[in-house]
């Protein structure tokens, strides 16, 4: 049996072609959700045709969505009390359909080691990696993303790298390594492109934001920079910047709400189904986000990385320029962004039909 370890909405999006293609060979797989992300949950399942997770590692009636590192603790405490009092459950489960037990894991959440320490160390499975070895080279930045991947690459016993470089990132690693020439967004991707577009009062034409990291927000003169830098920009063509909770009360924190108006227009956070046809309408982008990142670069849509690192290399050179927080260098891609889109490569690769056919060969499903 296979069970998919998870705790936030993005690994929900990620893992959801992979999640179907094993559906289609005849199983049903298992979800057990740590509930680092709880609000949207619904919302996202629903969306992309998932089941409600089988298991809520922490109680659903106690769960909420982990907002800060000092809330860290109490929530693994949790999860690891759940799986371990549940541990004879778990693995009755993993082996019920007489094939090999693997659980799988995604990404750089605090999810990604745990769930795979989980898998090995409690309930004696094999443990699969999905999305895995991006390395941004410091241990510090991004953090706690770059620890999270390679604690768990000393767990991993099956690691699937979206490019040749994240496979000669994991050269010395144990277990077995496989390319899937892309990350499994781009099959997602397809979910959600040609939904419609339903956002009101729409500029004809705008740029797009999303600046949520705490390597940014907890440094408020590089948040004010960025956040000016737009608002001078949205004189010359409107700019939408999407906005979840933490962004809202750190602006009024710092007195930055006087910033927006009808040309830096503020907007709520949009479900992946709803957000994804409007990052493909927008101009150019400009986030603090790796996912968005990888998703501009299939797209060849201009896209500024405003963070310090990134572990992911798809379009940087191209049509992502990585800011390295520098306002001057943001400056200069806004400037310059008309000439920088590039190729839309969301017919070219199929990485979900990569890991379901590798799962199948090894005898998972």
């Amino acid at each position: 049996m296979i069970s998919f370890i998870l705790g936030t909405t993005a690994e929900l999006i990620k893992i959801a072609p992979v999640y179907h293609g094993i559906v289609e060979r005849g199983m049903r797989p298992k979800i057990w959700f740590t509930a680092q992300h709880v609000d949207e949950v619904a919302d996202v399942v629903a969306d992309l045709n998932l089941p409600e997770p089988d298991l809520w590692m922490v109680p659903r009636d106690k769960a909420h969505n982990l907002e800060s590192p000092a809330q860290v603790p109490g929530w693994a405490t949790q999860v690891l009390r759940t799986a371990w009092s549940r541990r004879e459950e778990l693995r009755a489960e993993l082996t019920a359909d007489g094939r090999p037990p693997l659980v799988l894991v995604h990404g750089d959440t605090f999810t990604t080691p745990y769930g795979a320490l989980i898998g090995k160390r409690i309930l004696k499975s094999r443990v699969g990696h999905i999305e895995a070895g991006a390395r941004s080279g410091s241990i510090l930045s991004p953090l706690p993303e770059e620890l999270n991947r390679k604690i768990a690459a000393k767990v991993v016993d099956i690691h699937f790298a979206p490019t040749s470089r994240e496979v000669n990132n994991l050269r010395n690693t144990r277990g077995v390594v496989i390319d899937t020439e892309a990350n499994t967004a781009i099959d997602s991707m397809r979910l959600a492109i040609g939904q419609p577009l339903v956002v009101e009062d729409l500029p004809e034409k705008f740029g797009l934001a999303t600046l949520h990291r705490f390597e940014l927000l907890s440094r408020p003169d590089k948040y004010r920079e960025v956040l000016e830098i737009l608002r001078e920009e949205s004189r010359k063509m409107p700019v939408l910047y999407m906005a979840g909770a933490p962004e809202r009360e750190k602006l009024r924190a710092l007195k930055l709400e006087h910033l927006f108006d009808d040309r830096f227009i503020i907007r709520p956070k949009l479900r992946y189904l709803k957000f994804l046809p409007l990052v493909a309408r927008a101009e150019y982008v400009v986030t603090d986000s790796g996912g968005l990142q990888e998703e501009c670069g299939y797209l060849g849509l201009p896209c500024a990385v405003h963070r310090n690192r990134t572990e992911r290399h798809v379009g940087i050179g191209a049509n992502i320029e990585l800011t390295e927080m520098s306002g001057d260098k943001l400056r200069n891609f806004l400037d310059t962004y008309t000439s920088r889109r590039g190729d839309n490569w969301m017919d070219k690769y199929h990485p979900s039909e990569i890991v379901v056919n590798t799962l199948a060969q090894l005898g998972y499903c």
